[in-house]
């Protein structure tokens, strides 16, 4: 009993005064190991902390970033009965990948004491945001920060947080890309033919024109923006109606006549006489009143297509009620878009023949543009081969005006030949959109396209596209599609509509990238109730759009308002795939 009592008391003084080392008790796991993991930058750094005696096996080490393993560099370990280890402390950085929309971290390892006794594997995660790259400017910062949001939900965000003078400017270079676009290529001719038709038209008058004309088509652009924005009522869609066109088709039918000499567009002999009292520029006020008014109604029906800003300045009227602002900023763009405008019509004044033999010619070539004008306007409401017959009809009839089919008189100069040449080439062609028309055809640009229809039915094997009504027929179809959905919005009026149809879809490469998803369409050219329904669900306010969706949830970062060429969109199809 003595002896072991006296063992005892030594064992004690032993351990009492350090005689026994300390690292020779056996730690608990929770205490052996710590494990930190921080976001730093483009980097994550682990540190891995051991205590006295422990140490972890480097074989036993894994590392999973977004379940997938990965191997960081690690420094050189130490060797203890024949094995990797490390002691004390462990670390090493790993890298982010580029474009991760989240970072989950999973970390194991196992190890043992030096006494002998070795812990249960260990397993630790760590989740962070998607940072933002080291080393990116703030320009980058940005851009990193907009392709997590829709293009239109970008470009509201910026209404949001900049200044007044970054927003004007901002919309205002809007403008100017969309001047660009096939929506505002229509006003050139109309425009030009307004300045053409009046008369003693000069450089300073063209001007004052081309400004009243884009003028009017902001102020109607801003009015028909703040409306759609407030009460989700869309005025250019409204007006895109059989009644609407017909009529804007006839005015432009009725200016080309006057052009031909068949009548003169005045005002009538009593207003100009009230009008002379009153100031020298009466024809004047009465031509800038008509030019004030086209320019007002080809805003709402010449080109009424949805693009990224306009969208964009919609969805900040639509979310904020701030109808000053997005108002501005619908103007300043419409500004913008009218630049070119303004040069052309400037120009037309100012290179314009003196009056004459020429001028006569140059208003009859202008006719026939304004007639080309309502017929592509007729195209939205009238069948394919109507409007095809027509636009044949108007090649010819310029041919025989030009006197294609008659023979040169013997004393015939240079610009008879180039005039009958001109002729000649015209009536040819519109003798091939005549026999397209009756093969089938629905482009002036590819008029004999309906001959190789068939073929190409067979390729595609089947329609590109599934047709839909309403909201609950694409409700149904979505619960029950097991590929990610497609939904394209168009209306026959939409120019952009027949850009992204007979360039981006009519691509072989982005024809085969859709074939993995479930492809729909919805028509909205009789902007009926249910049509309105459907976008207001949508928080859209008239095509083009292109919408994704996976299991039953849009991924509105990925959201498509106006023309993509067939490059930009494959990627975004492979962005939504890999999503």
């Amino acid at each position: 009993m003595r002896n072991i009592l006296a063992l005892f008391l030594t064992i004690s003084f032993l351990f009492g005064f350090g005689f026994v080392d300390e690292s020779q008790k056996i730690v608990p796991v929770e205490k052996a190991y710590t494990l930190e993991a921080k976001l730093k930058g483009d980097k994550i750094a682990v540190a891995l902390k051991m205590a006295d005696g422990v140490y972890v096996y480097k074989k036993e080490l894994q590392v999973f970033l977004n379940d997938k393993k990965i191997d960081p560099k690690l420094p050189n370990p130490k060797k203890l009965h024949g094995e990797d280890v490390y002691t004390k402390e462990l670390r090493f950085d790993i890298s982010v990948p580029q474009n991760a929309n989240k970072l989950d971290l999973r970390i194991s390892f196992q190890g043992c004491n030096e006494v002998g006794i070795c812990y249960p594997p260990q397993t630790k995660e760590f989740h962070f945001k998607a940072p933002l790259m080291s080393g990116q400017s703030v320009k980058s910062k940005k851009i990193s920060e907009s392709k997590q949001l829709s293009e239109e939900e970008s470009i509201a965000s910026t209404l949001k947080h900049s200044s007044l003078g970054v927003i004007l400017l901002t919309f205002f270079g809007f403008g100017l890309l969309l001047a660009l676009t096939p929506c505002v290529f229509p006003m050139i001719p109309i425009l030009s033919s307004l300045i053409v038709g009046a008369k003693d038209m000069n450089t300073k008058k063209a001007f004052i024109y081309s400004i009243v004309y884009v003028l009017a088509m902001s102020v109607a652009y801003t009015i028909a923006g703040v409306l759609a924005g407030l009460f989700g009522a869309n005025l250019q869609a409204a007006l895109q109606n059989p009644i609407a066109i017909t009529i804007f088709a006839l005015i432009f039918v009725a200016l080309a006549l006057s052009m031909f000499g068949f009548y003169e567009i005045s005002l009538p002999a009593s207003w100009q006489t009230k009008l002379a009292k009153k100031s020298d520029e009466a024809g004047s006020k009465g031509g800038l009143i008509g030019v004030a008014i086209m320019g007002f109604l080809s805003a709402l029906i010449v080109g009424p297509c949805v693009a990224p800003p306009l969208a964009g300045a919609l969805v900040y009227i639509g979310q904020t009620g701030d109808a000053l602002l997005g108002g501005l900023a619908l103007f300043v763009m419409s500004l913008g878009m009218g630049m070119p405008l303004i040069l052309v019509g400037t120009g037309a004044g100012k290179f314009m023949p003196k009056p004459g033999g020429w001028m006569e010619a140059v208003s009859r070539v202008f006719g026939v543009v304004m007639l080309g004008v309502a017929i592509w306007m007729l195209e939205r409401i009238l069948p394919s081969m109507v409007t095809m017959l027509l636009w044949a009809a108007l090649f010819i009839s310029s041919a025989i005006y030009l006197r294609a089919l008659e023979p040169l008189p013997n004393d015939a100069k240079g610009w008879s030949y180039l005039k009958k040449s001109i002729g000649i080439i015209l009536f040819i062609y519109g003798v091939i959109v005549m026999v397209g028309a009756f093969s089938g055809a629905t482009s002036i640009f590819k008029p004999l396209s309906g001959f190789g229809k068939k073929s190409v039915i067979v390729e595609q094997k089947g329609k590109l596209f599934q047709e839909i009504k309403d909201l609950e027929e694409f409700k149904e179809i979505l619960q029950s599609s097991r590929k990610p959905v497609m939904l394209d919005i168009t209306a026959k009026w939409c120019t952009s509509c027949k850009e992204l149809e007979e360039i981006t879809f009519a691509d072989s490469q982005v024809r085969k990238m859709m074939q993995n998803f479930m492809a729909l369409r919805l028509d909205v050219t009789d902007n009926s109730q249910s049509d309105k329904e459907f976008l207001k669900s949508f928080g859209l306010y008239g095509p083009p759009a292109i919408l994704f969706f996976k299991k039953d949830k849009e991924l509105k970062n990925f959201r498509v308002v106006g023309y993509k060429d067939p490059q930009e969109f494959l990627e975004i199809l492979k962005s939504v795939l890999e999503e």
